[in-house]
């Protein structure tokens, strides 16, 4: 089963089985096929899995902050046609699913999280890699896995690339300082959707605790862990993820 990318208009995007739809929103230096494994196993099981490429280096500066992309989102929903949708984001992609719930709450059936910005923020900025030092980059990459191997040589010379290009780099510390300022506290206890939280307990990037407090805050949130993993769950323990997801999808009739 490949997951082709499909061009519709300004819209460049994954779509694959059919039924309920699961939005999926990808992170920072996420590409579309980090969520391979979610995608073949719930198009199997009567959802419509789509996963839009969010235009974080594409948009003017002005439009490149969290809650355009939520905006952006929103847009692509409509645009499909979608009434209500599950939406899961990682990393930068959870913030923007969060933010997006928290201004059109009509749109969103149920939230999944894993490895999500919007509380903690040493995510993004602490310190920005040094242009053109190969090993420094493949560090940093092994750092957000539990499991260094995960971060192949094609997901290290993609973020050698976002990092070497001097626009990108401009666009990713805008986004950066933007996730800071749309910090995400002072909303969730408002946020009644059902959310599932899902945690690689060795997340460096987005530590336990950080889930912990989005536990608290968010007053209609279940918090599973996976042990022996890092910041992108669905890629390191795919097989876990589905079967945690399976049961809360299950266990909340979406």
């Amino acid at each position: 089963m490949d997951l082709n990318s499909t061009k519709d208009g300004k819209y460049s995007y994954i779509e694959i089985g059919e039924g309920t739809p699961i939005v999926i929103l990808h992170g920072l230096m996420g590409g579309l096929s980090n969520f391979e494994g979610v995608a073949k196993h719930f198009s199997q099981k009567g959802y419509k899995i789509v996963i839009p490429e969010l235009p974080l280096y594409t948009q003017n500066i002005l439009k490149t902050n969290v809650k355009a992309f939520a905006k952006y989102v929103k847009d692509f929903i409509t645009y499909k046609g979608f009434d209500r949708v599950i939406l899961l984001g990682n990393s930068l992609g959870g913030h923007i699913a969060l933010y997006h719930t928290k201004m059109y709450p009509e749109k969103v059936a149920g939230l999944v999280i894993t490895g999500s910005s919007g509380l903690y923020e040493s995510a993004m900025g602490d310190s920005y890699p040094k242009r053109g030092d190969y090993e420094y980059i493949k560090k940093k990459a092994e750092d957000v896995f539990y499991d260094p191997k995960v971060a192949t040589k094609e997901i290290v010379d993609e973020v050698f690339g976002v990092v070497n290009d001097r626009i990108k780099v401009i666009k990713t510390l805008t986004i950066a300082k933007s996730a800071i300022r749309h910090n995400m506290a002072k909303d969730l206890p408002k946020m009644h959707v059902k959310t599932c939280l899902i945690w690689g307990k060795n997340d460096a990037v987005t530590p336990p605790d950080v889930a912990e407090e989005f536990h608290r805050l968010m007053p209609n949130s279940d918090l599973y862990w996976i042990d022996k993993c890092g910041h992108a769950a669905m890629m390191e323990h795919p097989d876990k993820f589905n079967e945690i997801l399976d049961v809360w999808l299950e266990k909340e009739h979406l």
